[in-house]
């Protein structure tokens, strides 16, 4: 973003929420506090005066780096001479999204970037359409997250170990699938079992709510306060996956585990561990579920695939390993890798030959294959690649024009 800078161009920094391009923002202004660069943050929470003010720097060009949510697809942002753009968490948007901010640029470079490696990037990668750096070792000092499988029945023994490691000077996250109690829906919510948590299970500790329904002065107090050691356990929803970074925070419990997606699990997980003391994570899961899982965790196998099944597979596979591109594996094949070209972001692909995971060799063979006819013949314009141009305009005409985006 600097050399862009120092080259005339500006440079977006998105983020998927608030909370995380907040945290972005002040890690920017930190690092380049010596460095005449003009650094703003565009949110959808943000009054109407402010919010003139950014758009004219940003239009004008004195805005160098952008960091902003999802405001930054709006119509009325418009970018002076936009060069470089970064995406985190990449997989929280959608194509079309994507390829709206590149085009308020003329061809901006892309980078886009994922603590999680989903099917959609793993798949991309094998064939080759992005240029990948893999950091796949942990931080100096930092030690695998433990993680264990309970059901609701272990809650005694959960509240037991929370209050121990809270004892010992740490913090704690409970996580659950829903704000409020559902009639449709048998699922935990933040909101009373917040209320069922402080009130009976540790009146004497010192809890916080934070949830995406809170207004974002509320949220931000909270999250400073749970930052700043104030708040011994934090009972959230979702909203915690992507950007909260406590060092001193060192158990995750996850309620109605079985109900989130092995991404979401695994970023959820990253949550902690993110200091140097042993950090934990609990998933809790209804006994059945958490019964059959556990013994196939146990046992280093799979579980069939039958669709009743995915629950206890992904629960298996965070119980057996940390490693984010062996999770990544066992997510493609449970949902599939979605389209190469277009916008579809699940299900398997419409090879009529080829296995994605098992037969990487062949389609490494067929992606070389490819890069030399592109290299001979890139119209695809000799007797010989007629066919294959024809096909190719009939079969991928609409998703040709979104290749690009990734």
């Amino acid at each position: 973003m600097l050399i862009a800078a120092d080259n005339g161009y500006q440079s977006v920094f998105m983020a998927p929420t608030e909370l995380l391009a907040e945290q972005h923002f002040r890690t920017l202004r930190r690092l380049l506090a010596d460095i005449p660069v003009n650094i703003r943050l565009l949110v959808g929470a943000q009054k109407s005066a402010l919010r003139r003010d950014l758009l004219e720097d940003i239009r004008g060009g004195a805005a160098q780096i952008i960091v902003g949510t999802h405001a930054l697809f709006e119509e009325e942002v418009a970018f002076a001479r936009l060069g470089f753009v970064v995406i985190d968490e990449q997989h929280r948007f959608g194509v079309m999204q994507r390829a709206t901010l590149r085009s308020k640029g003329a061809n901006p470079d892309v980078l886009v970037m994922t603590a999680t490696p989903i099917p959609r990037t793993l798949s991309l990668t094998l064939y080759g359409d992005l240029d990948v750096s893999v950091i796949d070792e942990l931080p100096r000092d930092r030690k695998p997250v433990t993680t264990v499988l309970k059901s609701d029945e272990d809650m005694a023994w959960v509240a037991s170990f929370v209050r121990e490691q809270v004892r010992e000077g740490r913090q704690a996250y409970f996580v659950y699938p829903l704000i409020d109690e559902s009639e449709k829906l048998d699922l935990k919510a933040a909101t009373v079992h917040y209320n069922r948590l402080q009130q009976e299970v540790f009146p004497d500790l010192r809890l916080g709510l934070i949830h995406g329904r809170l207004a974002g002065e509320e949220r931000d107090a909270v999250m400073e306060r749970f930052t700043r050691g104030e708040i011994d356990i934090l009972v959230a929803t979702t909203v915690i996956e992507v950007g909260i970074d406590v060092s001193n925070a060192t158990v995750m419990v996850i309620e109605n585990a079985e109900r989130f997606g092995l991404s979401q699990l695994h970023q959820l997980r990253g949550r902690v561990g993110r200091g140097s003391d042993r950090s934990f994570c609990i998933l809790v899961a209804k006994k059945w579920i958490a019964g059959r899982a556990g013994r196939a965790a146990a046992r280093g196998t799979t579980l069939a695939a039958d669709q009743q099944l995915l629950a206890e597979r992904r629960l298996a596979a965070m119980v057996a390993t940390t490693d984010g591109f062996s999770i990544a594996e066992t997510d493609l094949r449970l949902r599939g890798p979605g389209d190469f070209f277009g916008t579809r972001q699940s299900g398997i692909p419409e090879f009529k030959i080829a296995d994605i995971l098992a037969d990487a060799a062949l389609l490494d063979a067929a992606r070389a294959d490819a890069l030399a006819i592109v290299e001979s013949d890139p119209h695809l314009g000799k007797s010989e690649h007629r066919s294959l141009l024809s096909y190719l305009r009939s079969r991928y005409h609409d998703e040709m024009k979104l290749i690009d985006v990734g």
